[in-house]
Parts: C-alpha cells; structure tokens; sequence
C-alpha cells in the first residue's frame, strides 16, 4: 500500500514539477501571453478587466511564478504532492487499519475466524468512513456506507482471487 501511494505521488509530484518548468519557461520567453493568461484568470473569477490587470501586473511584478503556480496551474505549497509523507500515512494507516481484524483472529475462535475478521473489519470500516465524513463536515451516513461498500468489494474480490489461485 505504502508503495504504491509513493508511486502515485511522486507521478504528481514529477507533474507538477514539470508544469512548473513549464510556466517558468512561459515567463521567460512569452511575459505578454502569461500576463494575458493571468488576467484573464481573474477576468473569470468575477474582475473587471482593467482591475484584473493590475493585480496580475503586481503579481507578476513581486512573484510571477507563484502567481501563475497557484492562480494558473493550482499549485500551493501547502497542497504539492508530498510522496514520503504520503508513504509514511498509508503506512501508518494501513498498519493501524491491519490490528482489528489481526486482533479479532487471534481471539476468535478457528472455526469462525473468516466471518469474524471479516465482520471486524467491516465495522471497522462503517467507524472509519463516519468519522472521517463527520470530521470533514460531510453525511456520517454516506461516509460510513461508502468506505464499508468498498472495502466489502476489495475483500470479496480479494476472496475471489485467492480461491482462483488455490487460496484455500
């Protein structure tokens, strides 16, 4: 899971670090076309043209290419991809996910041991998905029944190939 979290951010990151020297390049050789791009950005977003132009002059003027990374191409420093930290909380929450079902196999007994991992853990998802949805201001409800939904897919699918594939 860490893996490939990593793999997946760190292709954003390579993106949006791309993007940038894309834009950085724009600056340089077209400054009349990325000051048209940015004005017409905040034309967009509700400014009259004579205004929207001055803002991007100033922009551009003290920091174009934040300007244009933010405003343009919608990147921040606070939302650039960040592929350890991501790798570091898939890992974590993975490993933290893992316990209740591990722990709910160690103490259950052998016979029930599939049905009660497995219900473990999809009252565990059903907690999970309403406390991140409450805790994002979403439905508690949707949350919950959206996570379990899908992990309740991934763990049947998971079945499936394992009894394909001589699993048991």
């Amino acid at each position: 899971m860490a893996a490939g979290e990593y793999v997946s951010v760190q292709s954003q990151a390579d993106t949006e670090a791309a993007d940038i020297q894309l834009e950085m390049w724009s600056l340089e050789q077209q400054p009349d076309r990325e000051l048209a791009e940015l004005t017409a950005i905040y034309v967009g977003r509700g400014l009259d043209e004579e205004l929207a132009r001055r803002v991007a002059q100033t922009l551009m003027a003290t920091d174009a290419l934040g300007a244009h990374s933010r405003d343009e191409l919608g990147i921040t420093e606070a939302l650039r991809a960040r592929p350890l930290q991501a790798t570091l909380a898939s890992a974590l929450s993975f490993s933290a996910g893992a316990m209740v079902p591990v722990a709910t196999a160690l103490i259950a007994p052998r016979p029930a041991v599939t049905a009660a991992a497995s219900l473990a853990a999809l009252i565990s998802l059903l907690v999970l998905g309403g406390t991140a949805a409450a805790v994002g201001g979403a439905s508690v409800g949707r949350g919950a029944l959206r996570v379990a939904f899908w992990g309740a897919l991934a763990m049947a699918l998971t079945s499936i190939v394992g009894r394909l594939f001589g699993g048991g």
